[in-house]
């Protein structure tokens, strides 16, 4: 189940910087997608709870309610997707982000083309669940490797039954490898997997991915060491 075709789907910039909140809402509007701009989080809090978009974009530093702020009240009303922008010296922020409910991050400066894959990275998973449930067609259920669990439906993940905070991104790298155990991905593979939208990705940004991937669960687990790298093949996820 695919998500909606980008001329139905109304993304919100968030950010205080008018340039920004220009330049990226023309090159969302080139590609279809609709688009609403706010200037400051007071103003967008309420707009986006009153007549929600289909995705929004915040950026972390803004004054008056910073974009961490935002998402929290945000949060008490609405589940719609979020994506940050950050600078990159704000890991700290994306972290706590993620914990709060963010869906992904982009840090900046940022490359268009990354930022409209990972929008309808993050629609297709969105929109899939719910799309299938109304349907009645049948639910993907979790995904149970060994200490690893994954629910598609949920966007959850645990290890050893402590929670995994993932950006959408790196959730369908994960999926993709756990769902065949064992087996050799290529950087290509997971590439079509997190991004399908023919979008040119290099092998350092996998790269970058599967590093953070493995970071996170190795704050749960220090000896985490389910996903192997073969060098000149790509990645495989081990079951215990």
């Amino acid at each position: 189940m695919t998500a909606p075709s980008p001329a139905t789907a109304t993304i919100a910039l968030v950010d205080d910087d008018r340039n920004i909140l220009t330049s990226v809402s023309i090159q969302l509007q080139a590609e279809g997608f609709l688009t609403r701009v706010y200037s400051d989080g007071e103003t967008a809090l309420k707009a986006l709870t009153d007549n929600p978009p289909d995705l929004a974009i915040f950026d972390i530093k803004m004054p008056r309610m910073d974009g961490l702020e935002l998402l929290r009240r945000l949060r008490e009303k609405s589940q719609i997707p979020v994506i940050f922008l950050t600078s990159k010296d704000d890991e700290l922020d994306e972290a706590l982000g993620l914990a709060m409910g963010a869906d992904d991050y982009i840090a900046k400066p940022f490359s268009p083309r990354l930022l409209i894959a990972r929008i309808r990275a993050i629609l297709r998973r969105t929109e899939a669940a719910p799309a299938s449930d109304a349907a009645g067609g049948e639910v993907q259920g979790p995904i149970e490797r060994g200490r690893l669990v994954m629910d598609p439906a949920r966007h959850r993940v645990t290890w050893d039954g402590k929670a995994v905070t993932l950006t959408v991104t790196e959730f369908l790298i994960l999926e993709t490898l756990a769902q065949r155990p064992g087996v050799v991905k290529t950087r290509n593979q997971l590439m079509d997997a997190a991004y399908q939208d023919d979008i040119y990705v290099d092998d350092r940004t996998i790269d970058s991915h599967i590093k953070r991937v493995r970071r996170k669960f190795r704050e749960v687990d220090a000896a985490f060491d389910s996903i192997e790298t073969l060098y000149g093949a790509g990645y495989r996820f081990s079951e215990e």
